[in-house]
C-alpha cells in the first residue's frame, strides 16, 4: 500500500484537473471520465478530518499513459460527519483492492493514508462520487503516472516537487500547525499528517515533539510549532504547487510567494 497524499505527489505525477478530464474511449474504464463536469465546491471546518484516498489507475485509451482517478472521502455530498471520521478503521482494514480492480475493470488500485487534513477549509474541483466498502468518495483529480507505473510510489523524503494543482487551501487565525524550516530559508506547513493503517503518533503529541520524531531531518532544517496571527491563504500561483513528504510520509507544501499570502 502506498502512503503519499493526492496534492504531495512528485514531480512525475502530473494532475489533470476537470477541464481535461475527458469521456473515455470504448478500451478506457469508466472511472476516467469521473472528472467530467465537475464543479467547484468549497467545505468548511475540515481540519482534524480523518480521511483516506483510493487511486485507480488504467492506461488512457487516446494517449497510451497510464493514469489514475482519485478519490477523496473528505469531500463528499455528505460533508463532515460530527466524529471528523470519514474513513472508519474497519471500512479502510476492509478494502480489498484486488475486487476493486475487477468492479472497475482498471490496472492498479491503492490506497493513500488514513490521514488527518490540517487546513480549515478547502476549495477544488470535485467530480463523480464512488463508494468503496461504505466509504463514499469524491473523483477530485486524476494523475498521470508515468510510462509503466500502474500505482502511486513514495517520494524521497525532503525532496520538494511541483504539480498542477487547481485548489486553495485556508488556515484560520488562532489555528496551530506545524511547520518545516529548510536550510534556504523556505518554510513548508504541514498538510497531511499521515496515520497509516496502525498509527505510530497522534497529530497533537506531534506539534510537540515532532523534531524527536523526524530523526532523518536534513542538516540545517528545524522543525516548530506556530498558532497563527492571521489567516494563512494558499493559491498555487498559474495552478502549479510546490510540495514534499517527510519522512513519516507526512505532506507539507510551501509558504511565501507564489503559495501563500504569507510566510508563517
Amino acid at each position: 500500500m502506498k502512503n503519499l497524499y493526492l496534492f504531495t505527489l512528485g514531480s512525475a505525477l502530473v494532475i489533470s484537473m476537470a477541464a481535461f478530464a475527458q469521456s473515455p474511449s470504448p478500451s478506457e474504464p469508466k472511472v476516467l471520465s469521473d472528472g467530467a463536469g465537475a464543479k467547484f465546491r468549497r467545505v468548511e471546518n475540515t481540519h482534524g478530518t480523518r480521511y483516506i484516498e483510493i487511486f485507480l489507475a488504467a492506461r488512457d485509451g487516446k494517449a497510451g499513459k497510464i493514469v489514475a482517478a482519485c478519490y477523496n472521502t473528505m469531500f463528499t455530498s455528505r460533508g463532515i460527519p460530527p466524529s471528523r471520521d470519514t474513513a472508519p478503521q474497519k471500512n479502510v482494514e476492509g478494502l480489498n483492492f484486488g475486487k476493486l480492480k475487477q468492479e472497475f475493470g482498471v490496472l492498479n488500485a491503492s490506497l493513500n493514508g488514513p490521514k488527518i487534513w490540517t487546513p480549515d477549509w478547502s476549495e477544488f474541483d470535485a467530480g463523480v462520487e464512488r463508494e468503496f466498502n461504505g466509504m463514499l468518495a469524491t473523483w477530485v483529480a486524476q494523475l498521470n503516472m508515468g510510462d509503466g507505473a500502474q500505482s502511486v510510489e513514495k517520494t524521497a523524503p525532503y525532496k520538494p516537487n511541483t504539480i498542477g494543482r487547481k485548489s486553495r487551501l485556508g488556515w484560520k487565525k488562532g489555528t496551530q500547525v506545524a511547520l518545516l524550516d529548510d536550510s534556504e530559508g523556505n518554510t513548508w506547513i504541514l498538510k497531511g499528517f499521515q496515520l497509516g493503517l496502525k498509527p505510530q503518533h497522534d497529530y497533537k503529541t506531534f506539534l510537540t515533539v515532532g523534531a524527536s520524531h523526524l530523526v532523518k531531518l536534513p542538516s540545517g532544517w528545524k522543525f516548530r510549532s506556530k498558532t497563527l496571527e492571521q489567516d494563512l491563504i494558499e493559491t498555487p500561483e498559474n495552478g502549479v504547487a510546490t510540495i514534499m513528504s517527510d519522512e513519516l510520509f507526512n505532506v507539507y507544501d510551501k509558504t511565501g510567494p507564489g503559495m501563500t499570502n504569507y510566510k508563517p
